[in-house]
């Protein structure tokens, strides 16, 4: 199986969606390997999401990790389409 290559925009949304979830896991004051250890996930895979080296990673690989962090799904979307500053009102 041959994977097309990312687009821009798509390595630009997974970055956005990382940078998110950082800014989340930041505001809960809650360090990498409790949030990854709640979501499920290795600190390596969490720390690759965060840096947008994963940009798209599995919804429900995200979805622990928004949980983990207290981050609406919602919120977390607006941020991936829109930027940080749609978490804020989001959330």
């Amino acid at each position: 199986m041959v994977r097309v290559p990312l687009t821009d925009e798509e390595r630009e949304r997974g970055e956005r969606l990382g940078l998110a979830l950082r800014d989340a896991r930041a505001a809960s004051s809650r360090s990498m390997v409790e949030v990854a250890a709640e979501a499920g996930i290795s600190v390596e895979t969490l720390r690759k999401i965060e840096t947008g080296r994963i940009p798209t990673p599995a919804f429900f690989t995200v979805m622990a990790i928004a949980d983990a962090v207290g981050l609406p799904l919602d919120a977390l979307r607006a941020a991936a389409e829109g930027g940080a500053d749609e978490v804020a009102e989001a959330s």
